[in-house]
């Protein structure tokens, strides 16, 4: 079955950096587009970045500029590089299969707090 695992959350410091990273299986990776989406405590589903199966990617203007999405077809990856996090970016990360609302994994927990 569709199977996506998130990692790579923890806990961190205005300005630091984290690498988010997802593992799909159970479908041909390479031909959907895949989706970061996060949950804050107390708000709603919201998308952060995704990246087409040509490569092409698209961001969120409150990351723009701070993250960077990448996915590895041939090991059926997904990646989320984020830079100078900031207190707001502390949610639950999700990647999503196809829309922001589609297939998740458990989700990966960031923490940004002084």
């Amino acid at each position: 079955q569709v199977q996506l695992v998130e990692s790579g959350g923890g806990s961190v410091h205005p300005g630091e950096s984290l690498t988010l990273s997802c593992a799909g299986s159970g479908f041909d990776f390479s031909d959907w587009p895949m989706y970061w989406v996060r949950q804050a405590p107390g708000k709603g589903l919201e998308w952060v970045s995704f990246i087409l199966t040509g490569g092409e990617t698209y961001y969120a203007d409150f990351v723009k500029g701070r993250f960077t999405i990448s996915r590895d077809n041939a090991k059926n990856t997904l990646a989320l590089q984020m830079n100078s996090l900031k207190t707001a970016d502390t949610a639950v990360y999700y990647c999503a299969r196809g829309a922001p609302a589609g297939t998740r994994g458990q989700g990966t927990q960031v923490t940004v707090s002084s």
